[in-house]
């Protein structure tokens, strides 16, 4: 079938789509040489390009002049309490009592592992927050962690302590489904790179964690992983399963990646204390690419300090993926926050912001460090949204080419099918500026932390959700407090913005949490973790637990 001719109408309703203008003679002078840059595109489409080969460009955060840390190591806590007689205390225990009981012999991960994997057969048909059980697995970890400790030796914080992993990383003979239809029967025939480091820190696979379809939402192909505090509701997303899972007492930690929001939205909602690190500090190798630029890891835990171990596992740059950094990572748990000198934007803190926000502010404040408002360009920031979108489209390009998109069960205007569709129309040109507009986002962030050490907000303060995870500096959100909200509805992209749904939409209310967000500066988490401890403390209310768990 010949090509079908293009004609100056067809280039002025497409201009249409591109929000731009020419002449008629403009026009008349493209018309016939437009064909050859089709043809360029339809070849490219004939290259099987699948979703671990990489962008050739890398994202690197680092401005010129940028002095990475030196500081290196981890001093956690040794609390002394000691070995609760009831199951359910013992399963929403920190990391450090976790480990401290596994280490004495008062505690061995078999047990351990046997009370996650009961919780979760109880309460999982309730949340849908694990997409698969490997019992056999984890026990087998575990008695091989148990072995270990008999003999006296340890692999660290972890050693012997289960987790949940999100369902987007690799996972040796065990069906890695992405929460998407197409793929819901795939099976590696690997491990992720993280896979093999917690593997080696003495953690203990459980399962892996439900994810929205393709890193997005709460929606996947078993169902709606459900927030325990209110079960009526979706637990955002899209690291969905980690969030709810954590926060119930279904693992002691998890896994989650975020590429705009999904470490800290579903903290947000499920009242659990994520971090987004730096990005290029941990590797992606093994896990499905939703975005090149923009894709990080980090872990889901119930308190701040349990971040940091976990953290300490995963850091470290891996040839397998080409957009990590070597970086030390430091953190003590004993280290004061003396001298640190905090930032807010004040109109994060104006109309909008929630009792939870102006009194997680006032506990800053009352912790002794200097507090100032700041301020950030008047630069387009929702603009770069335009990036995710492309990258997203790119990824899974078979999909809309190939109408498989269809299938997937999430397919309202903001949902990726359409998203994707849409993406198609987005100018290269465009694409190019943005990332330029990207560098003066950069230099807007990198001016803002040399006159601060960390930034507090809510987990939607101005530009800082986008910004942020644009600019690659880390973040993280942890409980501040409680709210009685209705059913909150799910999130959308479709405006060029996420949104979580936190709005009230009335009907029945429930008692959720409320979280708060501290950004740092790049490759500098062990600041923004003192801070997050002292205020955890000083706000007391990380310890309380879903009623559906009790």
């Amino acid at each position: 079938m010949p090509e079908p001719t293009i004609t100056e109408a067809d280039i002025e309703a497409a201009e249409r789509l591109m929000g731009i203008a020419y002449t008629a003679r403009e026009r008349a002078q493209m018309v016939g040489n437009l064909s050859g840059q089709i043809g360029s595109a339809v070849e490219r489409r004939k290259v099987d390009l699948p979703n671990s080969v990489p962008m050739s460009l890398r994202f690197d955060p680092r401005l010129p002049g940028f002095v990475m840390p030196t500081a290196d190591g981890v001093t956690g806590s040794k609390p002394d309490a000691p070995l609760p007689d009831d199951d359910t205390d013992i399963a929403f225990a920190t990391l450090p009592q976790l480990g401290g009981w596994i280490a004495s012999g008062a505690l061995t991960s078999r047990r351990l592992t046997e009370i996650y994997l009961d919780r979760i057969a109880r309460l999982n048909p309730q949340l849908y927050c694990y997409a698969q059980v490997t019992p056999d697995l984890a026990l087998a970890e575990a008695d091989a962690m148990d072995r270990l400790t008999a003999e006296g030796k340890t692999l660290g914080p972890l050693h012997g302590i289960p987790y949940g992993l999100k369902d987007l990383f690799d996972t040796r003979g065990i069906v890695t489904g992405w929460g998407a239809e197409p793929y819901q029967h795939r099976v590696p025939d690997g491990d992720a790179r993280i896979v093999t480091l917690l593997r080696q820190a003495g953690a203990v696979l459980l399962g892996k964690t439900t994810v929205g379809a393709l890193a997005y939402n709460d929606i996947w192909y078993g169902g709606v992983t459900r927030n325990p505090w209110n079960t009526e509701e979706g637990s955002s997303g899209s690291s969905a399963g980690s969030a709810s899972a954590t926060a119930a007492g279904l693992c002691a930690f998890s896994i989650g990646t975020e590429t705009l929001g999904s470490i800290t939205s579903p903290s947000q909602r499920c009242g659990t204390t994520g971090l987004r690190p730096t990005f290029g500090r941990v590797s992606r190798a093994g896990g499905m690419a939703l975005c090149w630029s923009l894709d990080k890891v980090g872990p889901i835990c119930r308190g701040v300090e349990d971040t940091a171990l976990v953290l300490a596992a995963l850091n470290g740059a891996d040839v397998d993926d080409r957009c990590t950094i070597a970086a030390p990572f430091a953190f003590d748990a004993g280290k004061g926050i003396e001298g640190l000198k905090l930032g807010y934007l004040p109109e994060a803190f104006g109309e909008g912001a929630t009792e939870v926000d102006h009194a997680a502010l006032a506990a800053a404040k009352a912790l002794g460090i200097e507090v100032v408002e700041v301020s950030l360009p008047d630069l387009p920031y929702g603009a770069l949204m335009n990036t995710l979108y492309a990258e997203a489209a790119a990824a899974f390009e078979h999909l809309t080419l190939g109408d498989l998109d269809d299938t997937l069960t999430w397919q309202d205007d903001g949902a990726w099918p359409n998203t994707f569709r849409k993406a198609r129309f987005l100018s290269a040109v465009d694409h190019v500026q943005l990332d330029r507009l990207r560098y003066l986002v950069m230099q807007a962030l990198d001016g803002l932390f040399r006159d601060i050490d960390v930034l507090i907000g809510p987990f939607m303060t101005g530009p800082m959700l986008v910004a942020s995870n644009y600019t690659g500096h880390p973040c993280l959100h942890l409980r501040a407090g409680f709210q009685q909200l209705g059913t909150r509805s799910p999130a959308s992209l479709g405006e060029g913005k996420l949104t979580t749904g936190e709005a009230d939409t009335g009907g029945k209310t429930h008692r959720v949490p409320q979280g708060i967000s501290l950004w740092g500066r790049l490759f500098d988490e062990g600041t923004i973790l003192s801070l997050g401890l002292a205020l955890e403390a000083k706000l007391g209310v990380a310890a309380e637990r879903p009623p559906l768990t009790a």
